[in-house]
């Protein structure tokens, strides 16, 4: 890991400490965040609703559907494909000014069976503390050019018109970070390292992504592959083949195989049983460990570790 990365990590590090030890106290996140001095988090971030007594930990995915969603997203084709779409949500902005964009790519395995609609409380989340959102659907195992690397395709189309078009919008296209929450998070990964930007449409020079965040990613693929929960058993039907079939198509489609964007990092939770914390540990990408957190606690607004997932966005991301 260079030094650039490990000053990041540690940076991280420290400041998550600071947090967490916050949390331990039964301090609440608004007094957590008046804690930290403003260049480290934002003083305008506010929670989606009022966080429960008790911090969350581990949540469920039903969990997740269950949160209530005021504001659905302008929904908005990318493509021709009746799933080449994303939602783009704004904030309440002060007149003049331009929010940076958040471009979110859900996860589920990869399998159509899962969509875009379980992002929509996160969506939501980021915006109310001051995030534009496009949170891109994309074709998955089931649907016709979903899969490897029908799926990344699209996730590239989408940031491209994004890049693109979002202006009209009133987002800042200059301020772009890229996150993915698991499988979703393999394709953000991928897309972040800069190949969004080689192929878009128009005359526009594309901006340059910024940073590019990974929740709970998956991160090497034949070794994903080689595990037997009910999402790790789909990895041969998204590339298409067993890792001993194709193992250039396992390299192809692995984050920890390619060279980073120079400013990304990981999320995982110690208590993740979907994505092994040695997706993180032993990618090469910098990362940070939160305690207790699961799978998918970082989509969870309410979850304890949602509070570690604004301060790396404004981190690396800055309002």
């Amino acid at each position: 890991m260079s030094a650039e990365f490990s000053s990041l990590s540690e940076s991280f590090s420290k400041k998550s400490t600071v947090l967490w030890l916050l949390w331990i106290a039964g301090i609440g996140l608004l007094s957590a965040c008046a804690a930290l001095p403003p260049a480290q988090l934002a003083t305008d971030a506010k929670p989606s609703a009022a966080l429960t007594a008790a911090p969350l930990y581990n949540v469920s995915f039903n969990s997740v559907l269950a949160l209530p969603v005021k504001n659905q997203g302008m929904k908005l084709a990318y493509g021709t494909a009746a799933l080449q779409f994303g939602l783009l949500s704004l904030p309440a902005t002060q007149s003049g000014t331009k929010p940076p964009l958040v471009i979110f790519v859900h996860g589920g395995c990869w399998l159509n069976a899962y969509d875009v609609a379980h992002s929509k409380a996160l969506s939501q989340a980021l915006t109310e503390a001051g995030y534009a959102v496009w949170s891109l659907e994309y074709r998955r195992v089931g649907d016709e050019g979903g899969g490897w690397p029908g799926s990344f395709n699209d996730i590239v189309q989408g940031i491209n018109y994004a890049q693109a078009q979002f202006e009209q919008y009133g987002v800042d296209v200059n301020r772009i970070a890229l996150m993915g929450h698991s499988a979703g998070g393999q394709l953000a990964l991928l897309a972040g390292k800069e190949l969004a930007g080689e192929k878009l449409a128009g005359d526009k020079k594309p901006a340059p992504i910024q940073a590019v965040i990974g929740l709970a990613a998956i991160t090497d693929m034949a070794s994903y592959a080689k595990g037997s929960n009910s999402c790790q058993s789909v990895t041969a039907k998204f590339i298409g083949a067993s890792p001993e079939q194709a193992p250039a198509l396992y390299q192809d489609a692995s984050p920890s195989l390619h060279k980073a964007h120079p400013n990304t990092l990981l999320l995982q939770g110690s208590a993740d049983s979907i994505v092994p914390a040695t997706q993180a540990t032993d990618s090469g990408i910098p990362y940070l460990m939160v305690e207790k957190a699961g799978h998918f606690d970082w989509i969870h607004p309410q979850s304890a570790a949602y509070p570690q997932l604004i301060l790396t966005l404004q981190e690396l991301l800055p309002l």
